[in-house]
């Protein structure tokens, strides 16, 4: 899959989550919003060659572009999606917390996707060591 697919499929998954979020089906809801968050940071990791094919490996690249790019939401918001992975399989997360991480999870694949193409033109070495 290419870069771009990884981007696409990322919003599409915002759509389905909404969907299902919709059709009060919890599982599928929460699946594609982890879905979306990791193929958003696939996408980067990806056209900047880091290695990106492990649940462990997307969380590196999610904290490297929180320091690349000095924004520590990337990684805070990064848990947050991580919390829709489980919730997904466990079934744990309460109603208030679908409406306050559902918005986190949607900044978090923008805040990601505005950086494809950059390749670390920010000032900041694309040799940016793995936290």
């Amino acid at each position: 899959m290419q870069a771009q697919e990884h981007a696409q499929t990322a919003l599409d998954f915002l759509e389905k989550a909404d969907m299902h979020f919709a059709e009060d089906d919890q599982i599928q809801a929460s699946e594609k919003l982890w879905g979306a968050a990791a193929h958003a940071v696939m996408a980067v990791a990806l056209e900047r060659g880091w290695p990106h094919t492990s649940d462990i490996l997307l969380k590196r690249a999610a904290e490297r572009l929180a320091v690349e790019y000095d924004d520590p939401i990337i990684a805070g918001r990064f848990c947050v999606a991580e919390k829709f992975r489980y919730d997904s399989c466990y079934l744990f997360m309460e109603e208030y917390e679908w409406q306050t991480d559902r918005p986190k999870v949607r900044d978090l694949v923008a805040r990601v996707l505005a950086l494809r193409g950059d390749g670390g033109q920010n000032g900041h070495s694309q040799d940016t060591p793995l936290p």
